[in-house]
């Protein structure tokens, strides 16, 4: 039963992100046939981070109106829409409108909106639902999460999104490009262009390398069909999770005992100290209220963990994480991310056998993350040439720094999500919020650095020529 009760979580963690993890590793392919291009990830951007309106509204009714809105409806609505809004997103992604003389995606951007609604909703209902389950379910919960940026990246693995192949194009004068051969995406040649000569009288022309992406193995359409499938999934187990009766009454039970406990243990401590000691007692008041407000200091520097933790993780890295890979070649973009989302599932089972609540370990385990974290930025500002580009250890470095990047802060996540949990249930509900939080910092942080100011160059793998 709590093999069952455990896969019901992971299953039921896994529609926290799973919608939006989905939309971005489908990119590749969209860029292709919308009329934005490769503007549309920071349009994206901007509409993810304007969803943070349905976490705003919870958090303040729960703050001004506690206990008028429950989490559990609110869940059934997020996934439900989570799961239309998928199956619509099947066959109306493509559908265009004018807009000021030129062709826009309206309806992608409305769909968009909708399904980081129910995203980023998701952070202020589940984690609070998940208060009334043992701690020990939190770990899988945590798990269940990071499967939901895996499973997209599986199966736009499986559909060859992104792949790319380098194409000599030969250029004149006269007409236009036209490829004639295709190597491979690891091609040795690095030659920007070679001039070709042509007949008597006929204007010469020049070959080079382009980079073009490969065909689909199957579309965008069976793609988001089968998102549709993970959020009913999703639903499915939230259901079956609330129809479950053991994990309520196993946290029943826990919350029971902890009472006998402290009703037990309280009138031995009096019954032991000498008869008439109000100068003890008073002592102890004194000492209680002493103690008393080191713990909503340790509760802030949680919560500054929390937001830090998030904003690297959600907004700053990922969105360099292209200019950070790409320049190595494309097997190296795509096993970083690849391996980088296995390695957060990793992370929680981990947490699950190895816990570690020390707000000392999980600061020091922090620091090195961001240390990872720090090389991946440094490579992504050093694109199109970063170090040992060319080379197979840079490869090697940039997807090692990249999963220890991802895992040594997804570990950070779950323990500070368990220390929480056993707080109170309000501590989560506020960890949601402080989740969205500092991921919007972090990706209002990049997006005037990524799109206005333009400090990070993207590199052509096929064309990127860096000297020795």
């Amino acid at each position: 039963m709590a093999l069952l009760t455990h896969l019901l979580v992971c299953t039921f963690g896994m529609g926290s992100w799973v919608a939006i993890s989905g939309l971005w590793v489908e990119l590749p392919l969209l860029v292709t046939e919308l009329p934005e291009g490769w503007y549309l990830p920071s349009y994206l951007t901007v509409i993810i981070q304007l969803a943070n309106v349905g976490p705003l509204l919870f958090t303040l009714l729960h703050h001004f109106r506690p206990g008028s809105v429950s989490e559990v409806p609110v869940i059934f609505a997020v996934l439900g829409v989570g799961s239309v809004t998928c199956t619509l997103f099947a066959f109306l992604w493509n559908v265009t409108s004018w807009v000021q003389g030129s062709r826009r995606s309206v309806t992608f951007m409305v769909l968009t909106f909708f399904l980081a609604l129910v995203d980023c909703t998701s952070s202020v209902t589940f984690l609070p639902f998940m208060s009334r389950l043992p701690t020990h379910y939190l770990t899988t919960f945590f798990a269940g999460e990071g499967l939901s940026g895996l499973l997209p990246a599986l199966v736009a693995l499986a559909q060859g999104s992104g792949l790319t192949s380098c194409v000599n194009v030969t250029e004149t004068p006269s007409t236009t490009s036209s490829p004639d051969s295709t190597g491979k995406t690891d091609s040795p040649q690095r030659n920007n262009s070679t001039p070709v000569p042509g007949f008597a009288g006929a204007a010469s022309s020049t070959v080079h390398l382009e980079s073009r992406y490969l065909p689909a193995n199957f579309s965008p359409l069976v793609f988001f069909l089968l998102l549709s499938f993970m959020m009913a999934c999703c639903l499915l187990a939230f259901f079956f999770l609330q129809r479950h009766p053991r994990p309520w009454k196993t946290s029943t039970e826990d919350l029971l005992t902890s009472q006998v406990t402290l009703h037990s243990i309280r009138p031995l401590k009096e019954d032991l100290g000498p008869p008439g000691s109000v100068a003890t007692s008073m002592s102890q008041e004194q000492l209680e209220e002493k103690t008393g407000p080191s713990f909503p200091a340790h509760l802030l520097v949680t919560y500054v963990l929390v937001a830090f933790v998030n904003a690297l993780t959600n907004g700053v890295l990922p969105s360099v994480q292209t200019y950070s890979c790409l320049s190595y070649g494309p097997v190296a973009y795509h096993l970083s991310a690849t391996l980088s989302s296995m390695a957060n599932p990793l992370a929680c089972f981990i947490s699950m056998f190895l816990p570690n609540r020390s707000l000392i370990f999980l600061g020091v385990l922090t620091a090195l993350g961001t240390g990872f974290g720090a090389y991946n930025m440094a490579m992504a500002v050093m694109s199109p040439c970063p170090l040992m580009q060319g080379h197979w250890s840079g490869e090697v470095f940039i997807v090692a720094s990249w999963v220890l990047f991802t895992g040594c802060l997804s570990y950070v996540k779950v323990m500070l999500g368990v220390i929480l949990h056993d707080h109170s249930r309000s501590a989560l509900l506020w960890c949601g919020a402080v989740v969205q939080l500092g991921s919007l910092l972090g990706a209002l942080l990049m997006f005037p650095l990524v799109n206005v100011w333009r400090i990070f160059s993207s590199a052509d793998f096929c064309t990127v020529q860096c000297s020795v």
